[in-house]
């Protein structure tokens, strides 16, 4: 949810251009170097009044080379601050966009920085109570009053973001005021349990959640990160032992690290975060964006889509997923890899903001060019190709298994009862978690390395005994996998609560023409189950020690090919320190709150007969399998 204010930086050179080609009444002027506010915008600052009285800071800024003219207004809100300086509001992220002209408006949420009233991350939203007051109505109160005062604004207005400012542009969907005529919700997130920054499937993100909340509530005027004393921040979490001691380390109490420890299980508070739940149609344009590699936010853009998606009949609902991680198609100025990887020469990052992110505001608030003629727009990683869809999941791709084998080999073809060996297992130590990336794990919000983690090779594990590898023999052809990627995992643990970590991995060959990415261990999807949840996440059950059943774990969706002379690799493990917090291994009512003898050495078996055949299910396009 949280993007660095570094990204808030302007790029002078961009601006130039903009405002060199933008057209309007007066001729752009001759800008200095660096580039001075004045020079290009006209700056506003506002306190913008709420229906409760609650007034905002909201920034408006107007390009003086389009003076006169009446232009729409394109709106962020945002937790992170609004820089005062007017070189510092609008990135260089934001070139394309400038070139059609806008009014940009910035504002801060309620309790944040300048703003009045009391910063709660909450999203919860009740549509049937006509006195709530939430960021939806919030949205629709800074319209209502940007279109009663802004000078020169032709009557339309967007919002638009990323992460938390993506989020609060999705939630006025739920509300939309008149003059919201497009709206661009992108990496936001939905369930903060079941798979976006808080929770996956039940387990806590650990790191980023404590971290998280440290940042945005400890401080009112700023964005605090954590001080640790420990470079490595693993060996800091691992000793302070269970997740609740992480409360000691606070100088005040933090409303969202307090409601974490409070609802350990998917309960009503959970439940009522849920806000795509009142959306039940497209209402207003709205596109949609998806990073495939998210580190934070993976699963609310798709569950935004289909709701919107239930019903749209004119066709205002669509998405674009690209080979990104969190917001970076409109930080990385290229796009033109993915991690390690290269894409094809395409810079995707660029082809994304020129091609389809400018032509859709132009269109629904300048009457200009054409609407989007596609559903879903996605970036097929392997082919390094665009694809155009009517609708997401593609409807001709056909589920097929990928089947664990005894000997750790993976394939197409079912284990048959002749196979000697069905049976593979492995100790899991929570006092010594798989690192889910390699040491030293520095501060989530501090360095690259958390950017990039859910991209970077996954050899660094591949020498532990408490990992599993079953690969692939080299493809004799590519396989376009499009869709929903799940497991199918039949296990037991010697314990009564267990994790179980499954990565899908495209294996680079040994003698590759890249001699980088020789052998090269690519994650193209992976994802977390919490046992205690498998049978509802509301009510959490021991498991029964060493009895096999099914774990039906979903890594999301991909549209992605499996080149000819790569392998396919599956690894299974029990833990993914810190960014998810250990299971104890031995149930008990409220894990935050164990204690230190709860957690125990647990043996994990993975089974891979005929009858109990584990299995990654991915979907694949008909003939290229």
């Amino acid at each position: 949810m949280y993007r660095s204010l570094k990204t808030l930086g302007l790029c002078a050179a961009a601006l130039l251009i903009v405002a060199q080609s933008g057209s309007g009444s007066a001729e752009a002027p001759e800008l200095p170097s660096p580039v001075k506010s004045e020079a290009i915008f006209s700056y506003h600052e506002y306190m913008v009044p709420m229906r409760d009285g609650t007034k905002l800071q909201t920034v408006v800024l107007r390009p003086l080379w389009l003076k006169g003219r009446k232009l729409p207004m394109l709106v962020k809100r945002t937790p992170y601050g609004v820089p005062e300086q007017a070189w510092q509001t609008i990135p260089m992220e934001q070139a394309e966009l400038a070139k059609d002209g806008y009014i940009w408006v910035f504002q801060n949420l309620r309790g944040r920085f300048k703003s009045e009233g009391v910063f709660n991350v909450s999203t919860k939203i009740d549509v049937t109570n006509p006195n709530a007051v939430d960021d939806a109505t919030d949205s629709y109160d800074t319209i209502d009053w940007l279109i009663k005062h802004v000078p020169d604004n032709n009557g339309r207005a967007a919002l638009y973001g990323i992460s938390y400012s993506g989020l609060t542009a999705g939630m006025a969907l739920t509300r939309p005021h008149p003059a919201l005529r497009a709206v661009s919700s992108q990496a936001a997130p939905v369930d903060q349990f079941m798979n976006d920054d808080l929770h996956h499937n039940g387990a806590l993100r650990l790191s980023y959640a404590f971290e998280y909340a440290v940042l945005e509530q400890s401080e009112k005027f700023s964005n605090a990160p954590f001080k640790f004393d420990n470079y490595d921040t693993y060996d800091w979490y691992l000793k302070l032992g269970p997740v609740s001691n992480g409360s000691r380390y606070l100088n005040k109490d933090l409303q969202l690290w307090t409601d974490i420890l409070s609802h350990p299980d998917y309960d009503e508070y959970w439940k009522n975060q849920v806000w795509t739940r009142s959306i039940t149609a497209a209402r207003v344009p709205t596109l949609t964006v998806a990073g495939f590699w998210d580190q934070e936010d993976p699963w609310g853009p798709w569950q935004l889509y289909h709701a919107a998606e239930r019903r749209d009949p004119r066709n205002l609902n669509v998405i674009v997923a690209g080979p990104w991680t969190h917001g970076s198609w409109s930080r990385d100025p290229k796009g033109a890899t993915i991690g390690e990887i290269p894409l094809g020469g395409h810079e995707t990052s660029a082809e994304f903001r020129s091609q389809i992110e400018a032509p859709f505001f132009a269109y629904w608030l300048h009457d200009k060019g054409k609407r989007p003629d596609w559903g879903a727009r996605i970036f097929e990683a392997g082919s390094n190709m665009w694809r155009n869809y009517a609708s997401w999941p593609p409807k001709e791709a056909k589920p097929t298994h990928l089947y664990f084998h005894g000997d750790g080999s993976l394939s197409f073809d079912p284990p048959t009862a002749r196979e000697r060996t069905t049976t593979r297992t492995y100790v899991s130590d929570p006092a010594n978690p798989v690192p889910y990336r390699q040491r030293p794990i520095t501060s989530t919000f501090d360095t690259v390395g958390w950017e990039h983690w859910e991209t970077r090779d996954q050899r660094f594990v591949d020498h532990r005994p408490d990992v599993l590898s079953y690969q692939s023999a080299p493809l004799d052809h590519d396989i376009r996998v499009a869709g929903e990627v799940a497991a199918s995992l039949f296990a037991s643990t010697s314990g009564t609560d267990a994790d179980f970590v499954v990565k899908l991995i495209d294996v680079y060959p040994e003698d590759g023409p890249d001699e980088a990415l020789r052998g090269y261990q690519f994650p193209m999807a992976m994802e977390v189950q919490r046992g205690r949840f498998l049978d509802g996440y509301d009510h959490p059950r021991a498991l029964t020690p060493d009895r096999p059943r099914e774990w039906r774990i979903s890594l999301r969706d991909r549209d992605y090919v499996f080149k000819k002379g790569h392998r396919i690799m599956v690894q299974v493990q029990s833990s993914w320190f810190p960014i998810i917090d250990r299971n104890p291994q031995t149930f008990v009512p409220d894990i935050p709150r164990a204690r230190e003898q709860d957690f125990q050495k647990a043996t994990q078996t993975i089974y891979s007969s005929a009858r109990m055949a584990s299995s990654i299910i991915v979907p694949v396009i008909a003939g290229q399998q």
